[in-house]
């Protein structure tokens, strides 16, 4: 395997690559900021263009890390790595291992984990090169989403407080777009305390599914952002919230579990400009990071554990108190939270 280092990026500590051409492995790790202790963040496997795509990935992912890390006030700094191909062809145990054999060779600053292209089971077979691994099948946490989706339900009462001045869910109208892993555990939540639900996804079965346990109405993909609802969730795709969107959104909040679902950083100011209340994206989804931390600490305690992760709706409650007194949009409310955690770590 050759490593090679990238020429040094502004504000990124250290951004490696890896060829291995006997598993087909090529890969990136990008680590961010390792103030607060080491990077922590997950490995996805994408058929991505070209090396440039692959590197402006990972580039952002790991930056997103040490933002998302900090605000859940957890000791890991922010990194991310990408592999290079489709994960339905390249991935093997061979080549999982090699990946493995990367992370070791950063000796403990990088934390791997999954990601969009890899699973517990994947990291079970890093672990066999490496003990940097975090999210583990056996003996460990396992899938993160039903973590992920009780923070993001957290964090929609926090909402749902901030906004319309209520406590209770019953009746609460939402559009929820993506009932994959995430947004099923997520829908599962919302029905239970009493919302009404609208929901869409690019597989028919999911949405039976939705239909028949949960009494929720399908929708076609691109008539969730017109629907008449109190609240969208948005828990697939990134980049949701755009130019196009946002003048049809007639929902008073945006809050799901999708990473990067903003298109671009004006648009969160769009969102305010609108009266709609937009819960950040890096604060409200960082339940399964919490998660995989219990595991990483030692024997996991899950009622800890999700405890922790509870505390999301503290964390917004304080993003949307700092938004409303200063007259900021909510995701700059939330950098600058975070900002305040992961560079006082810098200045001790």
């Amino acid at each position: 395997m050759k490593i090679t280092e990238f020429a040094p990026i502004a504000d990124y500590e250290r951004v490696l690559r890896a060829d291995d051409p006997d598993t087909g492995l090529t890969a990136i790790i990008a680590l961010h900021d390792t103030s607060r202790g080491p990077a922590l963040g997950g490995c996805r496997i994408w058929p991505y263009a070209d090396e440039e795509a692959a590197l402006n990935d990972v580039l952002r992912l790991s930056r997103g890390m040490t933002y998302k890390n900090a605000l859940a006030e957890l000791p890991f700094g922010g990194g991310k790595s990408v592999i290079i191909g489709d994960s339905a062809t390249v991935k093997s145990d061979t080549l999982l291992r090699a990946m493995g054999r990367f992370v070791q060779a950063l000796d403990g600053r990088y934390i791997i984990a999954e990601d969009v292209g890899t699973c517990p089971a994947d990291m079970s077979v890093m672990r066999q090169e490496t003990p940097f691994v975090a999210g583990l099948e056996d003996g460990g946490s396992g899938d993160p989403s039903p973590a992920t989706a009780w923070g993001a339900f957290r964090g929609i009462q926090a909402s749902v407080r901030e906004r319309l001045g209520r406590d209770d869910l019953k009746g609460l109208k939402v559009a929820l777009q993506g009932i994959g892993n995430v947004g099923w555990h997520l829908a599962r939540h919302l029905s239970d305390s009493g919302a009404v639900l609208w929901v869409t996804d690019v597989e028919d079965k999911r949405l039976d599914r939705a239909r028949r346990r949960l009494g929720a109405t399908p929708v076609a993909i691109n008539a969730i952002y017109d629907l008449d609802v109190d609240l969208f969730a948005p828990c697939a795709l990134g980049a949701v919230i755009n130019d196009d969107t946002i003048g049809r959104l007639k929902a008073k909040i945006v809050a799901g579990s999708a990473n990067n679902q903003l298109a671009e950083d004006r648009h969160g100011s769009l969102l305010k400009e609108k009266g709609i209340l937009y819960a950040p994206d890096y604060a409200i989804n960082a339940g399964g990071v919490i998660n995989i931390y219990y595991e990483y600490c030692g024997a996991y305690d899950r009622d800890a554990a999700y405890a922790h992760v509870g505390r999301i709706h503290d964390t917004l409650t304080t993003i949307y108190g700092r938004a409303r007194g200063r007259n900021l949009p909510t995701h700059i409310a939330a950098d600058r939270v975070a900002e305040d955690r992961f560079r006082v770590k810098e200045a001790a």
